[in-house]
């Protein structure tokens, strides 16, 4: 169909390998491209794969004589959950054409294959570098921007958040996008390929939408996966599918020190691959380690955590380069000896044995007798392995196994693991040509989709691998199906290598292109023993040291000091990534994913001297000081253009900075202060509602959702709380009269001597409480031995409270004021005095024609128990508590009430602001008391003679 706009040029929106794959196919065919990415870098999700690239019948298989094919490879994964026969085909039959194609076009190492759960043959690719998400993506990256330098062929625009897609007479046509706060218009037809939607945690998330039970969870995610391009395909009647179906990955990585963290890292399921099995709290297996994602999260819910990945030294041996990644991030720990491991765990050696023992005699079984045994196995045939056959998916396959006599001094490398939102399977329906399918299930001309945000490829579960398989073979279909559609007839086959004259230098070789990089591993200057590096001067590990906040971050990389904190919360790993590191030597880990050439290529200006180097500190104190550091620009023209948020593909002088970060005259950013308050009001809000009228029948589960949300409620219910203490200042009459407001509600309550407000406060304490309890019980308990009691700070802090709460409650709430006699207020006759408001005397008026009403005197008991110091100490004391757990609380809190990111450290400032307010107010009270004498009142003449001695 014809349209009135220009199709000379296709779009591709997003930066990942879905986007990158489609770019470079387009280009490949004869076509413009320009791509389009929201991120200040590209390369998405796709550049945090681990595992690797499946691929059935691939020459790199035939060579290992590896007897795999299309037909094997589609029957693993339509078993595996997808349910769409027709596009699992076209995923398997293309994998082994598309691996190869990543091999030889961009002299990629994808030489090492392994076997993932669900998988019946060995097909998972990677190379020698470890770390192929990386390595594939940047690869393409590299080509593209070698394209968009050298031709006219390739644009890239980072920083572009494209919110629309323009339609004319059905056909997509063109998107809209923001950058630099200004609207731009592309025209040409569009390959979406924007991810999925598992980072977006907001109130009016597709999450939220179709997943409400998961928002608990944390998320492997970057924080670009907000759904984007589902949301603009169904605006223009697109067809959606499977958005339901979110994968649960069963081994989030969890850092000790911050276990509730929102971001994740993912363990690869190559490390189950190698062999490495997952123990419960209690040391021993519970399920089928190589089975499918969605039953081993399954059966982790059904057991008790924390649960162990453990790798014995012939496992950890063969994926070293992993191990030693996770461990330099804090998120994997080394153990000399399984001795040292039970003891860490706090449980018996024996235990631990006794789990080898049985893992290793079925595995000798299967050797002698595979089709035997007495269990089910996955994905057919008979199990020996009892632990996951009970399951109903007994475990086939087993790898670098240790008897149970071997543990006792065996090496060990071991993460904590948890459950984490990982993958969606849903997104826009496409069709064989990769064409998003629209009303009366046909194409919408123009519009195409690649990667996570296309749905129907993977059904309800998707097979280890195939992620990264599905941007490359979908973003292929997808440029060459947009190709055909721009260029008909003159669609042309292009070398890329030719065109580009291959990527040169450095890069050409894939050891160079992503991964780590054995070479020049320890090539970064020693630090001396006094801190202060090879060069006697500059800037010293010492000083490095001193920036270790996310306000304030510098890290160390091949001797060169960077100050990353503006770069935080661009960073596609997410800022834990770099703050793990923050004043430190990062080389080693940073060299093992990210290519020699990324620091000069995207962030040259985040260079601020050499470690050691005399005169390093000069430039490092004109940058602090707002002056332009005299250094080079090292990055390539386009790169550098880039990344200093040019607003076009033209190599234009002017650039523009994000306002939200840019206070301009101000020295405080008030708009973003403001926007993050805002923010904070609508989550405290819906979590207040959502506990009020969203509670299902009552459930015993493992996650934290009670334990926030009756959190949410208590602090809206002590802030309102110090807020009406404050009347103590005013009198009597009005503090009694607050008191007796409460009284006034005991109608609403269910025929209890209390009112519904204080039975519901009574009610989350007890939730908070008990879920609290539970999760140290489940969690925490068996961290103490290996991260000290300090991960017990909010349990202790927490207990301190209870005491505190129960014994506040006897003295105040349940506290004997008979001995004072009645206080009279003449109380308002609608709840609260409305033309009182003005003089805050909200609570009693002095209309004499309303009859006085005797009521507790509870200003009167506040003096008596706070004229006591020791009574009053213990109150201040305990309030300090407060602030502290309230503060450590929220810290958790913050990232998982659906905050955009962006403003989460403010809200967290705020939240801070708020307890220690909160804190003082309440302190307040005591400390009043201690220094006046009690007012009698301004209607005394009311009072019962010889109320008050």
């Amino acid at each position: 169909m014809a349209c009135s706009f220009p199709t000379s040029q296709a779009i591709v929106v997003g930066g990942g390998l879905g986007g990158m794959s489609a770019a470079n196919t387009v280009v490949e065919n004869g076509g413009r491209v320009v791509l389009l990415d929201k991120s200040s870098f590209c390369g998405g999700n796709s550049t945090k794969a681990t595992s690797g690239i499946n691929g059935a019948g691939t020459k790199t298989q035939k060579a290992k004589g590896i007897p795999d094919n299309a037909d094997i490879f589609t029957q693993d994964t339509l078993k595996g959950g997808a349910k769409k026969p027709e596009l699992a085909k076209l995923l398997c039959v293309n994998s082994a054409a598309d691996v190869d194609w990543l091999v030889e076009k961009f002299n990629l190492d994808l030489s090492l294959v392994a076997r993932l759960g669900g998988h019946s043959q060995p097909r998972t690719h990677r190379g020698k570098e470890r770390f192929p998400g990386m390595t594939i993506t940047y690869a393409l990256i590299q080509m593209l921007e070698k394209v968009a330098e050298k031709t006219d062929l390739a644009r890239i625009v980072t920083k572009a958040k494209v919110f629309k897609l323009i339609c004319e007479n059905s056909v997509c046509v063109g998107c809209v996008y923001e950058k630099g706060g200004q609207e731009f218009k592309e025209f040409g037809p569009v390959i979406l390929a924007s991810g999925g939607f598992g980072a977006d945690f907001t109130n009016d998330s597709l999450l939220a939408k179709y997943r409400p039970d998961l928002l608990h969870l944390p998320t492997t995610n970057g924080e670009h996966c907000t759904g984007d391009g589902i949301k603009m395909g169904e605006a223009i009647g697109a067809t959606s599918i499977d958005l339901e179906w979110v994968q649960v990955h069963p081994t989030g990585l969890v850092k000790p020190d911050d276990a509730d963290a929102k971001i994740k890292f993912l363990a690869a399921e190559a490390l189950r691959g190698v062999g490495g099995i997952i123990l419960n709290a209690e040391g021993k297996r519970f399920c089928n380690e190589l089975g499918r994602r969605d039953y081993v999260t399954g059966e982790m819910w059904k057991s008790k955590p924390p649960f162990r990945l453990c790798l014995n030294k012939a496992a950890s041996d063969e994926i070293i380069w992993h191990c030693k990644h996770y461990t330099g991030r804090g998120v994997m720990k080394s153990y000399a000896s399984g001795e040292d491991l039970a003891k860490d765990m706090g449980v018996a050696l024996s235990v631990i044995e006794q789990t080898h023992e049985e893992h290793y005699q079925a595995a000798k079984k299967t050797e002698t007798d595979p089709d035997g045994g007495s269990w089910p196995a996955y994905p057919s045939g008979k199990s020996w392995d009892e632990a996951s056959g009970k399951t109903g998916s007994g475990k086939k396959f087993y790898h670098n196994i240790i008897p149970g006599s071997a543990v006792k001094s065996e090496p060990f490398y071991v993460a904590i693991i948890t459950p984490v939102i990982h993958y969606c399977m849903g997104g826009l329906l496409i069709d064989t040509d990769s064409a998003v399918v629209g009303p009366k299930n046909k194409a919408i001309p123009g519009l195409y989709a690649a990667g996570e945000v296309a749905g129907g490829v993977h059904g309800n579960n998707r097979l280890g691998g195939n992620s990264l398989l599905d941007c490359v073979v979908f973003g292929r279909v997808a440029g060459q199906a947009a190709a055909k559609y721009m260029l008909g007839a003159d669609v042309k086959a292009v070398d890329l290598m030719e065109l580009t004259g291959g990527l040169t230098g450095q890069v050409q070789s894939s050891k160079l292109a992503g991964g780590s990089y054995e070479d020049k591993m320890n090539s970064a200057p020693a630090a001396t023993a006094n801190g202060t590096g090879g060069g006697g001067g500059g800037i010293t590990m010492s000083d490095v040291a001193k920036h270790n906040s996310k306000s304030d971050c510098w890290v160390v990389v091949d001797g060169q000091v960077l100050d990353v904190t503006s770069f935080l919360s661009e960073h596609p790993g997410g800022e834990l990534a770099i703050l793990t590191f923050a004043g430190k030597d990062a080389t080693e880990e940073f060299n093992m994913i990210h290519p020699p050439d990324v620091i000069g290529k995207y962030a040259p200006d985040a260079v601020i001297g050499a470690v050691g180097a005399p005169g390093a500190a000069a430039p490092a104190a004109a940058a602090k000081a707002g002056g332009a550091p005299a250094r080079k620009d090292k990055g390539g023209k386009l790169a550098n253009h880039h990344a200093w948020g040019h607003l076009d593909g033209d190599l234009q002088p002017n650039w523009r900075v994000d306002l939200e970060d840019n206070p301009g005259a101000l020295l405080i950013n008030v708009k973003s202060y403001f926007n993050a308050t805002w923010f904070l009001l609508l989550s405290v809000l819906y979590e207040v509602c959502a506990t009020i009228f969203t509670a299902k029948n009552i459930k015993i589960s493992n996650d934290r959702l009670g334990l926030t949300r009756s959190a949410i409620l208590l602090i809206l219910f002590i802030v309102i709380h110090a807020v009406g203490n404050l009347h103590v200042f005013k009198g009597p009459d009005d503090f009694n009269g607050y008191g007796y407001f409460y009284v006034r509600l005991y109608w609403t309550g269910f025929g209890l001597p209390a009112n519904i407000v204080e039975e519901y406060i009574l009610l989350s304490v007890l939730l908070h409480v008990f879920v609290g309890l539970k999760r140290t019980w489940d969690m925490k308990l068996a961290l103490v031995n290996s991260q000290g009691i300090n991960v017990l700070n909010l349990a202790i802090s927490g207990l301190m409270l209870l005491t505190f709460m129960t014994i506040h409650l006897f003295q105040f709430r349940f506290g004997d004021t008979d001995q004072f006699g009645p206080y009279y207020v003449r109380p308002p006759p609608y709840l609260i005095n409305f033309w009182g408001i003005l003089s805050l005397n909200l609570f009693w008026t002095q209309d004499t024609s309303i009859e006085p009403v005797g009521v507790r005197d509870i200003y009167a008991l506040e003096f008596q128990i706070f004229k006591n110091p020791l009574w009053s100490m213990f109150y201040i004391f305990s309030v300090v508590i407060f602030m502290i757990h309230a503060c450590l609380g929220w810290k958790k809190v913050t990232p998982v009430l659906g905050i955009p990111r962006g403003h989460i450290a403010k809200v967290e400032m705020i939240g801070y602001a708020i307890m220690i307010v909160m804190g003082l107010v309440y302190i307040s009270f005591p400390l009043y008391v201690m220094a006046t004498s009690p007012f009698s009142g301004y209607e005394d003449s009311i009072q019962a003679p010889g109320r008050v001695e």
